[in-house]
């Protein structure tokens, strides 16, 4: 009896090591495979959203320089009364900024609201500007207005937000 439990340990300790062997191999092989595959999908999906996150901050730069006071004063109509100036402008700042509000899939937290303030800093300055003029003035008076508060900052909340966008591409790109 001894003998045949000494045969048969015989047979399946070696049996067990080649399948020990065999599993170990082919998981380790399996794995590395499934990192291989990973890795090729991370790096598809990645030539495929790098073109739309480049334009998805040129179009924030794009809508931050069309906010930007100075080129909207330029750009818009200043005909009419400071009042409905005022609210052209304010109404400009909210539809481009409505127009590009799904960018922010493609932009850092961290950027976006630094685009969001920009748009904020933006509304309040042409509301300071509007503080500056009388009931009575003009759209062109308004206009002046902006260009001489805006012109008193250091920097434009629009010039903070393309830094902070352009900060980002260089780290990511």
């Amino acid at each position: 009896m001894l003998d045949k439990t000494f045969d048969i340990v015989m047979i399946l300790l070696p049996s067990g090591i080649v399948f020990l062997t065999t599993y170990y191999l082919v998981k380790n092989f399996l794995d590395h495979e499934n990192r291989k595959r990973s890795i090729d999908l991370k790096l598809a999906n990645q030539n495929l959203i790098t073109p739309i996150r480049l334009q998805a901050y040129e179009r924030m730069v794009l809508f931050l320089e069309r906010i930007n006071p100075s080129s909207m004063v330029m750009r818009l109509n200043k005909t009419g009364s400071a009042g409905m100036f005022q609210q052209e402008l304010l109404k400009t700042v909210r539809s481009e900024f409505e127009h590009n509000l799904a960018q922010q899939i493609y932009i850092t937290p961290k950027t976006w609201g630094a685009i969001i303030k920009a748009k904020e800093e933006t509304i309040k300055l042409i509301n300071v500007a509007s503080t500056k003029v009388g009931a009575d003035s003009n759209a062109m008076e308004f206009a002046q207005a902006v260009i001489l508060v805006s012109s008193q900052l250091t920097d434009l909340p629009t010039k903070i937000a393309i830094d902070a966008i352009k900060k980002e591409i260089s780290k990511e790109f």
